[in-house]
């Protein structure tokens, strides 16, 4: 549903995006993550069709983005930080309205209108003007615009910012629901744990170039390495520290847990167990140390900046 390749844009002395590939299938959720002024907007931009790329090939929905602007642009819901919605409008005219210009027949638009406005908590507000709205009621009228025309992919830049938790939790809510084996979803968002939460893929971007991409899981073991484990037990260690079958090393001992690294759990944990339940020690629990996509991001970035430096000398 969207594939670039070695996408690049210039403005003048300035590269904003750098040799982009990307890859999101349909059915498929990509998070798109990096600092301010990293490129995530440009790229957004240019899979619009709004920018023209310096250089690279995208498409979207199986259309160019530079030879077929117009299908991919009424192939795409897009919901940006700037959201250009008309204060003077009531909400359901303005939802009318852009139905309208996305050439939806007048039964179709009112049904839409009326699902949207249920779906994101506005129907009792359909006749009250834009401009009276709070920040997290502007952005989920503006999550509804994008997906007016049911568009087979969304790109959704910072979905939740400025919203309570609760409205927060309805729209990734939403994201769940929209995924669907006919629809891609781009997102691009500082909120780690929820890119965590939504996305099949993440794209790290620093300084315009993609520094690291693949699944979640992927990620966590490619930079922070193999899974770790814990060990509660039900007394105190008192000094002892059991042994481990071959495959894990000890990273920690506490007064009655013990942590241990393993690539083959499935091979170590069921020996262990076994093993602490014959030296007479009651386990509590045996669970995997969780590991954050905040963890990845730091780690990604500091090596990307590891090896910039390295490059200089």
């Amino acid at each position: 549903m969207i594939v670039t390749e070695s996408l690049r844009k210039q403005f003048n002395d300035f590269l904003a995006v750098e040799d982009v590939s990307l890859n999101v299938k349909a059915g498929e959720v990509l998070a798109l993550l990096g600092p301010n002024g990293a490129g995530k907007t440009t790229t957004v931009r240019m899979l619009t069709s709004v920018l023209r790329p310096t250089s690279g090939k995208a498409r979207v929905a199986g259309y160019d983005v530079e030879e077929q602007p117009n299908q991919v642009r009424a192939s795409v819901g897009l919901l940006t930080e700037q959201h250009g919605l008309y204060e003077r409008m009531p909400a359901e005219d303005y939802l009318l309205f852009f139905g309208e210009i996305y050439n939806l027949d007048l039964p179709t638009r009112r049904d839409k209108t009326r699902q949207l406005l249920e779906q994101f908590g506005l129907v009792e507000f359909r006749k009250r003007r834009i401009g009276e709205f709070s920040k997290g009621m502007r952005q989920k009228l503006a999550l509804a615009r994008a997906l007016l025309h049911d568009p087979p992919v969304l790109l959704l830049d910072e979905p939740t910012s400025a919203m309570d938790p609760e409205s927060a939790r309805l729209v990734r809510d939403a994201i769940h629901v929209l995924r669907s084996a006919n629809r891609a979803i781009l997102i691009c968002t500082h909120n780690l744990a929820e890119a965590e939460e939504l996305a099949d893929q993440i794209a790290i971007i620093r300084r315009g170039k993609i520094i690291v991409q693949g699944s979640p899981a992927t990620l966590k073991q490619r930079l922070l390495g193999p899974a770790e484990y814990e060990v509660r037990l039900g007394v105190a260690l008192n000094g002892h520290i059991p042994s481990l079958p071959e495959g894990a090393a000890f990273t920690h001992k506490g007064v009655d847990t013990i942590r241990y690294r393993t690539e083959h759990p499935e091979q170590v944990n069921p020996p262990l167990l076994q093993s602490l339940f014959a030296q007479g020690f009651p386990v509590i629990s045996l669970q995997e140390v969780p590991r954050s996509l905040e963890q990845v991001y730091l780690q990604a970035v500091n090596t990307a900046d590891e090896a910039k430096l390295n490059d200089v000398h």
